[in-house]
């Protein structure tokens, strides 16, 4: 896949994922298909760039620091997303600092990549740029499984409560 098509299947789904973090909607425990989706995606580009490209240790070293990054940014995000009880399961909504931490991250990916990766290619595109998806994916799904257990911790055995407080009420982490 050519990296510019990367680049903007990237931000095209950074733009999904923001718009479904400033919603409110219900914390599901199956809801990790879609961070399963986007990291078989991420994989395949990501196979595909090690394939074309000569990579060396410093390139996977560089990958790796990199989703040290999305973890960093999906705990940072996660502590943005406010909690409650609706009709007796727990709701989520982040806000305008959960939707800017998204921005911030995609900046750390390319900015890292820019820094420490660039060159270790060989003249090759940027480890960086294939491997978005891959990227959003870990983050995702870091801030995915500490909702989760957020969520799980507000309702009394993790199961189905009373709707109290409500929607105006919220729970902290």
């Amino acid at each position: 896949m050519p990296i510019a098509t990367d680049i903007v299947l990237g931000v095209v789904i950074l733009a999904l994922l923001i718009y479904r973090q400033v919603i409110a909607r219900p914390v599901r425990a199956r809801g990790l298909q879609i961070v399963v989706i986007l990291a078989l995606i991420g994989l395949f580009q990501t196979v595909g760039y090690f394939d074309n490209n000569h990579s060396g240790d410093g390139t996977y070293a560089a990958l790796g620091g990199s989703l040290v990054l999305a973890a960093i940014f999906g705990t940072l995000r996660a502590s943005t997303v406010r909690l409650w009880i609706q009709d007796g399961q727990v709701w989520q909504k982040g806000n305008w600092l959960t939707g800017g931490l998204w921005v911030v991250a995609l900046a750390a990916h390319l900015g890292y990549d820019a820094l420490v990766a660039r060159g270790h290619g060989h003249g090759a595109p940027s480890v960086g740029d294939a491997t978005l998806v891959l990227y959003l994916a870990v983050s995702l799904g870091i801030q995915r499984l500490i909702t989760q257990q957020r969520a799980n911790r507000v309702l009394p055995g993790g199961g189905p409560g009373p709707s109290v407080p409500g929607p105006g009420g919220a729970f902290g982490s």
